[in-house]
């Protein structure tokens, strides 16, 4: 059987990880520990102090974990080898383990193997690599619910719910001669409506979960010289894009996260949209507009110490049906604007007064962005989220097929035909946590995976 290596980073130590039956047979070949022990006699979950050598000559002092089958991330032989985390150590350690019969892992090696062994289901690899990914608290925190199996436990749940009444369907349509009790339409129906409503549920967390894991995309959008990048910088707090007195100083888009109330919100500064005095600028406001489209909140910052111009209500207008905060920027000098303006309210009735300069004002529109994505409601401690589009669009697929489950009962099909819609249902719950996913399928989820994860 192969052996795989994982090599992690750049660091004060270095970590090559190795897995499969013949993993202790390579580590005799290159660990020379203090203390000489036959493997057989070493605990799993130990450590060992010692030297990596090569000829005899030491290469590097190392501190080696043991994890023995089947109570290991992979459920096999599986080794640690922490040495000093110097690329070179590092990586002529990775070359003797090479030497000595190992080869290197692929992307997600290691947690492929897990879920192949049977040590977790599909669901609760994919939740790995958003562990790794997560870019807020909430985001790691749904990942490591997922992990460990609380999504899994529901959708097993529903599938056992399922299979209950499916066995004496089985059994009627196989074996009719034989005395079991008969499947009515009625109990199929009360199922089906469970297996719906629980599916309509969770199909339902997705608006939130995909906020959880993408986060908000909001594009900040204004003439030049309004106080966009000023707006940035101030929620930032730091000078992350140029502020001058001359318009069009930013070109080209500038993006940062931020976290509020553990959601992570992607900002996107973008070009001032006015009519273009070069083709830079042309380009750039173009692709200001692009990104203002594909936007899930548009703030339209508007400078409140001048009338509105045409150029105003030209990004007023294509902010009209879609989510949006008119910003009114300025606050604290002498405003013609304020927010009871009526022009402004025939495009949002979300309006705000701030100063990016002195930064006041914030903490409104915090608490609007809040308001408007019900940020506060999000709630992981009792609630299983989908966040994966690949799962919502199974249980999408499950629930259609609750549908013409239905339909086929009503219009009164007979058992068998009705049994094929059931198990539709249970072939794409399956797909969910891997027991009838393609390899086509698996080699893609895992291929997203970092190397050696």
């Amino acid at each position: 059987m192969l052996q795989f290596l994982r090599l992690l980073g750049i660091g004060g130590i270095g970590i090559i990880r190795m897995s499969g039956d013949k993993c202790f047979e390579i580590l005799e070949k290159i660990f020379k520990p203090i203390k000489q022990e036959n493997i057989e006699n070493i605990k799993g979950y130990t450590m060992k102090y010692g030297h990596i050598v090569e000829n005899e000559k030491i290469v590097d002092e190392v501190l080696v974990s043991y994890f023995k089958k089947p109570k290991s991330y992979t459920t096999e032989n599986m080794c640690e080898i922490n040495s000093h985390g110097g690329n070179v150590i590092v990586r002529k350690i990775l070359e003797i383990c090479l030497k000595n019969g190992a080869e290197l892992a692929e992307p997600g090696e290691f947690t492929k193997r897990a879920f192949l062994n049977g040590r977790i289901d599909l669901l609760q690899a994919e939740s790995v690599i958003d562990v790794i990914n997560a870019k807020s608290e909430r985001e790691a925190q749904t990942g490591i619910q997922q992990l460990e199996g609380a999504l899994s436990k529901k959708i097993n749940e529903i599938k056992n719910h399922i299979m209950e009444v499916m066995v004496n369907i089985e059994v009627s349509i196989d074996y009719p001669e034989y005395d079991v009790e008969e499947v009515t339409n009625q109990q199929i129906k009360e199922m089906i409506s469970y297996v719906e409503k629980n599916l309509i549920q969770l199909e339902k967390t997705f608006d939130n979960g995909k906020i959880i894991r993408e986060g908000i995309k909001i594009a900040i959008i204004g003439k030049p010289n309004a106080g966009k990048s000023s707006l940035l910088n101030a929620i930032l707090q730091e000078d992350r894009a140029i502020v001058t007195e001359y318009e069009g100083t930013t070109r080209d888009t500038i993006e940062e996260f931020i976290n509020l109330n553990g959601i992570p919100l992607k900002l996107i500064d973008t070009a001032g949209i006015r009519e273009a005095k070069d083709e830079v600028e042309k380009i750039g406001i173009a692709k200001s507009k692009e990104i203002a489209k594909s936007a899930d909140l548009v703030i339209a910052i508007i400078d409140a110490t001048k009338n509105l111009t045409g150029e105003d209500l030209e990004i007023l207008n294509f902010i009209k049906n879609k989510k949006s905060i008119i910003l009114l920027n300025k606050m604290d000098l002498k405003c013609k604007i304020n927010e009871e303006d009526e022009i402004l309210k025939k495009y949002s009735n979300n309006i705000l007064k701030i100063s990016a300069l002195n930064q006041k004002g914030l903490e409104n529109l915090y608490n609007m962005i809040t308001k408007m994505f019900n940020l506060n409601e999000i709630n992981l401690d009792n609630e299983v989220i989908i966040t994966n589009l690949r799962h919502k669009n199974l249980i999408s697929k499950a629930i259609e097929a609750t549908k013409t489950t239905k339909k086929s009962i009503e219009d009164n099909m007979t058992l068998d035909i009705i049994s094929i819609n059931i198990k539709y249902i249970l072939e794409q719950l399956g797909n969910i946590t891997g027991e009838f996913v393609s390899e086509e399928i698996i080699n893609e989820i895992f291929a997203r995976f970092c190397l050696g994860k």
